[in-house]
């Protein structure tokens, strides 16, 4: 790759040496089960629940216990909507975006031959959501609504909080796609 100039770091990134430096005991000689009730397991799920604790101060979580580790931002999309849509199974509708990361867009895709219907948000020439259009998208039947925080190829910053008071005062549930707005902006 000499030469070349790699744009996407917001995306994915070399893991900084120093992080590399503190995962290291943990991918090589202390690679027990966290689950395990013996010690050599017991002391990385004591790390992990450090790092879940680490992760909540970030985030804001009310409690640890509230911060769920998956292998990737595809899996943590696809467990939290669908365990939005397991848990009101009468409604059969969600509202996103056009432009959402393809975790969501596949999954929405992948909903409507499930027999759920989409509606799919367009965006304003900055890329920005037209809450308006957002509020008479909402119906009766909607489930969820699922709108990405920090647009990954774009940049554009959505207004959740004002989306989340939207659904709050319908009563539908909001999942935010937050990955490239954590750590970086509050």
């Amino acid at each position: 790759m000499a030469g070349e100039i790699y744009f996407d770091n917001n995306a994915t990134t070399r893991v900084a040496p120093e992080v590399f430096e503190a995962m290291r005991p943990y991918l090589t000689e202390l690679y027990g089960n966290p689950s395990s009730i013996h010690r050599f397991g017991s002391q990385v799920g004591q790390k992990i629940a450090e790092a879940r604790a680490q992760v909540a101060a970030l985030i804001g979580a009310a409690d640890p216990v509230e911060v769920v580790f998956t292998s990737c931002g595809t899996e943590g999309d696809n467990a939290a909507i669908r365990g939005m849509l397991e848990a009101r199974p009468d409604k059969r509708h969600i509202v996103t975006t056009q432009v959402e990361h393809p975790a969501v867009i596949g999954l929405c895709q992948h909903l409507e031959k499930k027999g759920y219907r989409v509606t799919w948000l367009g965006v304003e020439q900055d890329g920005m959501l037209d809450l308006d259009e957002l509020r008479g998208a909402l119906t009766d039947d909607t489930a969820l609504v699922s709108i990405m925080a920090v647009n990954n190829e774009i940049g554009v910053i959505q207004p959740v909080e004002q989306i989340g008071m939207i659904c709050r005062e319908r009563g539908v549930y909001f999942h935010t796609d937050a990955a490239q707005a954590v750590g970086k902006i509050p």
